[in-house]
């Protein structure tokens, strides 16, 4: 068993908790972010490396985080871009056939720092009143570049820590070339802006699609040159006001070919048909968040992971699809003009549930369709879900591609 090394947590407002250091330790000791918590009983690899995180730190509202180990299978992205994690009790054993390694090393290889030991009940009770803020935490005493961690110097970098307000974090997230997905022989071509794009949300596009994954900045002129028959719009950190040349890139888009957006893409959607987006008091971050799918009425449990939101009656060409029951937030909008639809959950059920799957099949209906064809239409698509993942996608996602490859965009 490793040394306890204590630890503190300090928010911006000046809430101390006490804790014992976890997983990396950073070379000046102090780690800061924007802290938020996150109510999944399970999924944490898929949520510590979910690129939607950027900037953030995230407090597992869960007791036991870490009981089945990690597995590169799970990793939703190339490496965690969170800057922290925060639990109450970190698992000393893990149980899994699955397993390939325990949480704690984990973190450690890829340089994320945690906390234990921390009243995540009291943090997250703190968080729903005051709303998300920046917080530090770090072992106390020296740290590696001879700076001493302490209260105040916490308190210090609390303070200083800007948080994800005004910040590009999709330039820190997304690719830095192009790189192909799946099997030219799938019935359609999808061209996917990788603003923080998740494997999992991969796996599902390239179940019926070639799929080709484009840096955030691709202009819409060089989409188009590439003929897709639809373009997707991943998920993504931060706030959509940040990124205005996606929202640019969208708008010479709309009314082109057929679009679907999910998380930070639907505010992005949202906000090239004319809405506005605010941010929440503390964001939806968790995987049991009910929805109610307006066409019919039913519910579908979903996950989400983000802190703005579309504001109610700001896109006068865009209908309400989807409507969050806890509190009333815009789930998802479908243009009226153009053959365009978005959700701010995530259906691609990473790490689950699987209720809101049905979109990407929705998706595909689109592309198959002629501009203003209603007539109806059976599609099966497979989603390459239970580890069955189309060929090129782990070469691709989980390593940087290379453009001199041949296999690359």
């Amino acid at each position: 068993m490793s040394e306890v090394r204590e630890a503190l947590l300090v928010l911006a407002d000046g809430t101390l908790f006490e804790g014992e250091a976890l997983g990396a330790t950073l070379p000046g000791g102090i780690a800061t972010g924007e802290v938020v918590f996150n109510t999944v009983l399970t999924g944490y690899q898929e949520v510590i490396s979910d690129p939607s995180y950027a900037g953030q730190m995230i407090t597992f509202t869960y007791p036991h985080i870490g009981n089945y180990g990690v597995t590169s299978r799970d990793d939703e992205s190339r490496r965690p871009y969170c800057r922290g994690v925060i639990v109450r009790e970190l698992a000393r054993r893990r149980s899994s056939w699955r397993s390939e390694g325990d949480l704690d090393a984990y973190l450690g290889r890829h340089g994320v720092p945690g906390i234990g030991g921390i009243d995540t009940r009291r943090l997250t009770r703190h968080i729903r009143d005051a709303g998300a803020m920046p917080g530090a935490f770090g072992a106390v005493g020296p740290a590696a570049d001879g700076a001493t961690v302490d209260e105040a110097t916490l308190r210090a970098a609390a303070a200083a820590e800007p948080g994800t307000d005004g910040v590009d974090l999709v330039s820190q997230v997304t690719t830095d070339v192009p790189y192909l997905i799946g099997s030219d022989r799938q019935p359609f071509r999808v061209v996917a802006y990788d603003y923080g794009i998740k494997t999992t949300i991969l796996r599902h596009l390239s179940g019926f699609a070639h799929v080709e994954v484009v840096p955030a900045s691709t202009p819409a002129a060089d989409v188009l040159a590439r003929k897709p028959h639809g373009v997707f719009l991943s998920n993504g950190p931060g706030d959509p006001a940040t990124v205005p040349y996606a929202v640019e890139a969208i708008q010479q888009l709309l009314g082109q070919v057929p679009i679907f957006g999910i998380c930070l893409g639907h505010q992005l959607l949202a906000a090239a048909l004319g809405g506005s987006i605010a941010k929440l008091p503390f964001g939806h971050h968790g995987g049991n968040h009910p929805v109610r799918r307006l066409s019919d009425g039913a519910v579908e449990i979903t996950s989400q992971n983000h802190n703005f939101a579309v504001t109610e009656g700001s896109i006068p060409g865009a209908e309400v699809t989807h409507v969050n029951l806890n509190d009333g937030v815009i789930e998802g909008i479908r243009s009226t003009e153009h053959r365009a639809f978005s959700v701010q959950h995530h259906p691609e059920a990473g790490p689950g549930p699987h209720d809101a799957g049905y979109l990407f099949a929705q998706f595909a209906d689109m592309m198959g369709r002629a501009p203003g064809d209603h007539s109806p239409r059976a599609i099966t698509i497979g989603t390459h879900m239970h580890g069955h993942e189309p060929e090129g996608l782990r070469e691709h996602h989980w390593q940087r591609p290379n453009p001199n490859e041949g296999s690359g965009g």
